[in-house]
């Protein structure tokens, strides 16, 4: 089997992408007032804080950015899936969030993943914000959206939109994590 990687976004697309995001969020919320940024571990966590760098750049103003663990949420992960079997303390610390921050209740959150596809990660995400408290409304944000969702999940903020075949995925590399920015499709074919 050869496998095929075919850069889709590059750094310079990636930050428009990210440019244009901040600017739907700041017109759709009418601002930022009770807003939250939420990022789902790893990678949303700092597309999240990219995020809140482009609002201050553009108002002038803080807007709180925390990072999500959803591993017990899972459904489809090993160590996820038994919610009845998790400690509270668990359940509890799976949002962190900045220092002085009232949490999540009535806030408009806005949460944030790399790329979106069969939509188990979000529904994961959503049960742990709600374990967290009652949040306004709950809005989606991600990089690359690739279709092939399994659950009624629409994202509000999408980067790009990257129509792929189940055989295909998407690769999400971020210079905090990865040491550069690029988005990816790896495409496997059979040897002829």
């Amino acid at each position: 089997m050869v496998t095929d990687k075919n850069v889709i976004m590059d750094e310079t697309a990636i930050r428009r992408a990210l440019s244009r995001i901040a600017h739907e969020i700041l017109e759709k919320n009418k601002g930022i007032e009770n807003c939250l940024l939420v990022g789902i571990r790893t990678r949303g966590v700092y597309l999240a804080q990219r995020i809140a760098e482009r609002i201050k750049e553009i108002e002038g103003v803080d807007i709180p950015y925390g990072e999500l663990d959803i591993t017990h949420y899972r459904d489809d992960r090993e160590g996820g899936g038994d919610r009845e079997a998790m400690d509270r303390t668990v359940v509890n610390s799976n949002l962190t969030l900045p220092a002085g921050s009232t949490g999540i209740k009535d806030k408009k959150v806005i949460l944030f993943d790399d790329v979106l596809y069969t939509g188990r990660t979000i529904r994961a995400a959503m049960d742990a914000l709600m374990d967290c408290g009652r949040p306004r409304m709950i809005q989606l944000a991600v990089l690359a959206d690739r279709g092939h969702r399994e659950l009624p999940i629409r994202p509000d903020y999408i980067g790009k939109n990257v129509p792929t075949s189940r055989h295909e995925q998407i690769e999400v590399a971020l210079t905090e994590f990865d040491g550069k920015d690029e988005v990816y499709i790896i495409s496997n074919r059979e040897e002829r």
